[in-house]
């Protein structure tokens, strides 16, 4: 029960981290399809974020799942301005979102690789994994 938990709160910081960093850097995007593929995603971890709060209960019904702290948003929000202040350009904003992705998809293998873990919580963190690892394909054009 502990793992399930412990791995949805993970999962649902993962999508709220994505989620973030996506309305930070939307604006400075240029490129109409990069801009559509990444409010794509942006309903995809709203999607999955959904489906943590619809099924955290089974395991733990006195809190909510975990979110990112307002330190953690702040941080990747500095982060995105330090990083295009010189340079806007898709090429290094889909290097900035594949750094990121990537974070994403080793946490979620790393989550998937408990064996503690029910079939329903690791389906969903598949799904992210898999959103993820198409999203890495996708900004890879953009380099």
């Amino acid at each position: 029960m502990k793992d399930n938990i412990n791995s949805l709160d993970e999962l649902n910081k993962g999508t709220c981290m994505g989620i973030d960093a996506i309305l930070f850097i939307l604006d400075k995007v240029e490129d109409k399809n990069l801009k559509k593929l990444l409010e794509k995603d942006y309903h995809k971890y709203k999607s999955i974020t959904e489906s943590v709060k619809k099924i955290y209960p089974k395991y733990n019904k006195d809190k909510d799942p975990h979110e990112t702290s307002a330190l953690t948003k702040a941080m990747t929000f500095y982060g995105i301005e330090i990083q295009t202040l010189t340079d806007k350009s898709d090429s290094k904003i889909a290097e900035l979102l594949l750094q990121g992705t990537n974070m994403g998809i080793i946490e979620g293998i790393k989550l998937l690789n408990n064996k503690e873990i029910s079939k329903e919580v690791k389906d969903l963190i598949q799904e992210f994994v898999n959103m993820q690892e198409n999203t890495i394909e996708y900004l890879k054009k953009y380099l």
